[in-house]
């Protein structure tokens, strides 16, 4: 009968892998899995204790009921450097415990990522009496939902703790890990102050790191909904990403989509052994990520500018205090957003006169909700065929939705005064100067018609300032928006940088671009414009 199936962390199905079916103290199979990952074997229904073995992999042995109506999904765990921070934010002074799998006794140390890489504290060595005892365990079944929940399985003495208490001064931290085996793995931690501090507050776009990783086989881009009922042979050829048309992993109902766990290793916020600020960033996912913001805060602290750094979550519960800051700084890649975190930012903007810098690209696109402190739901449905990112509404066409937001909560071109469109997408350029008699461009030298911005940091997306994903204004923008300039971007798909102010006081300033904090450190222009906006708003 068919047993269930295998695969690996990414949900591959994984061949030849040796199982070893016991019951009562007795073997009663021992079988291979195919090249799908299929597990067949001749037993009957019941409750087995079934043994995994597979070179290259963790072996493990579980308690499994086999039934032919419902096969099981086993999963094991690659022979690689991995880590995370659980929570992977806190205040200063709170404690969080990091959860990594080795193979070998691995070296872990603290570092705070700004314009200096600074060593805050070795942590020390950590290993185990047993063979291979510092390896964790997955879960069987689809743990993009409920989490990996590493340190649980084999972690019990209290005497070899894996805590970290958060530093005093608020930033990013990586824990670097480095094992015997020559690996390295570094993955962030987000510390905010224990009470606010400097005038201006940073937002880690953690959710949207959340929503990226696809660690388990699932994200917000891959297997979107849920796990397909069998394991990947081929991605090419088995995923409705690149086997659908358009957007059809998001043509669900928003109800279809499963929970998206933060108990998770995030392989795309992972930097190298040497990495410094001022380097170019290579890969897919690093330049969207926690590598890319690094650049951001790399760049404030060289200008001088004083911050404290808060987690999406931090901003959804109330546990950033907007009154408490003259500037909110939302960078590169703000995608996913709760109501309430827009509703904060919206009223603190509109009602007391609060300043927002949207120094990124396509933000505030889809709503997440938060089920709990470990867990969030993307409500991603985009009823588009043709690779736009808007749609008409399914219950009147004659209504058009900007964006995924929009549909479930509002225009978010509404508060950031532009919205991403599917034009300009994956490529880069420099930015036009069109208003060049506006204050943001004191001290440039820059005249109509100028370009600046050329200079940039992403190597996924090459060519300037404006790139990756892009966002222009729209019907949806506030009264008195100013377009400043807009990046050159082919099929007039450059980002608008544009800015509005309130009646209460407040006012938005926007650059409509994923590239944007990639060319702060490297493009003179970029960086004093953005330095222009920080000195206005601060007074």
């Amino acid at each position: 009968m068919l047993v269930g199936y295998v695969s690996d962390e990414q949900y591959m199905a994984l061949c030849d892998v040796a199982l070893e079916c016991m019951a009562n103290g007795q073997t009663v199979a021992v079988v291979r899995s195919t090249p799908g990952g299929a597990v067949y074997a001749d037993i009957d229904p019941g409750t087995y204790q079934v043994i995994l073995h597979k070179p290259g992999y963790g072996a493990k042995r579980v308690k499994v009921a086999v039934s032919a109506e419902r096969p099981y999904h086993f999963r094991l765990l690659s022979d690689r450097l991995l880590g995370y921070m659980w929570p992977k934010w806190v205040r200063s002074g709170e404690r969080s415990e990091f959860r990594v799998h080795s193979t070998t006794p691995y070296r872990l140390s603290l570092w705070r990522y700004g314009w200096e890489k600074v060593l805050a504290r070795p942590l020390g060595w950590f290993d185990e009496h047993g063979p291979r005892a510092v390896m964790q365990v997955t879960p069987d079944g689809d743990y993009t939902q409920t989490g990996v929940r590493w340190n649980t399985q084999g972690y019990g003495s209290l005497h070899h703790t894996q805590y970290v208490t958060a530093p005093e001064r608020s930033g990013l931290y990586y824990l670097h890990a480095e094992n015997e085996a020559g690996e390295f793995f570094a993955f962030p931690w987000v510390v905010a102050p224990a009470k606010p501090t400097h005038p201006i507050a940073v937002l880690a776009s953690t959710n949207t790191w959340n929503a990226y990783n696809n660690f388990g086989g699932r994200s917000n881009y891959i297997n979107a909904a849920c796990l397909p009922p069998t394991p990947t042979v081929n991605a090419r050829l088995d995923l409705p990403r690149y086997a659908g048309s358009g957007f059809s992993d998001w043509h669900a109902p928003n109800d279809a989509y499963a929970p998206l766990s933060f108990d998770r290793p995030e392989v795309g916020n992972n930097v190298s052994r040497n990495a410094h600020v001022l380097d170019p960033v290579p890969g897919r996912l690093a330049s969207s990520l926690a590598p890319a913001e690094w650049r951001l805060l790399g760049w404030l602290e060289r200008e001088g500018f004083a911050y404290d750094l808060y987690a999406d979550a931090h901003l959804h519960d109330g546990t950033l205090d907007l009154d408490a800051y003259a500037i909110l700084i939302l960078s590169v890649h703000p995608e996913y957003w709760s109501r309430a975190m827009f509703e904060r930012v919206k009223a603190w903007v509109n009602e007391r006169g609060g300043k927002l810098m949207y120094l990124g690209g396509n933000g505030i696109n889809c709503e997440v909700e938060f089920l709990d402190s470990a867990t969030m739901r993307c409500k991603t449905q985009l009823l588009s065929d043709d690779g736009s990112l808007g749609m008409r509404d399914p219950r009147n066409p004659d209504v058009y939705f900007e964006s995924r937001f929009h549909a479930t909560v509002a225009p978010e071109a509404s508060l950031l005064g532009v919205v991403t469109t599917e034009t300009g997408i994956m490529t880069a350029a420099p930015y036009r100067v069109i208003k060049a008699d506006h204050w943001v461009f004191e001290g440039t030298g820059l005249q109509n018609g100028d370009i600046f911005g050329v200079e940039s940091l992403h190597e996924r997306c090459p060519g300037g300032a404006s790139g990756h994903e892009t966002d222009k204004m729209s019907a949806s923008s506030p009264a008195g928006t100013v377009l400043l300039a807009k990046g050159l971007n082919p099929d007039d798909g450059g980002a608008e940088m544009v800015y509005y102010s309130t009646n209460s006081g407040g006012a938005v300033f926007s650059v409509g671009s994923i590239t944007w904090p990639l060319s702060l450190l490297v493009d003179p222009h970029v960086s004093r414009i953005t330095s222009n906006v920080i000195r206005r708003f601060l007074g």
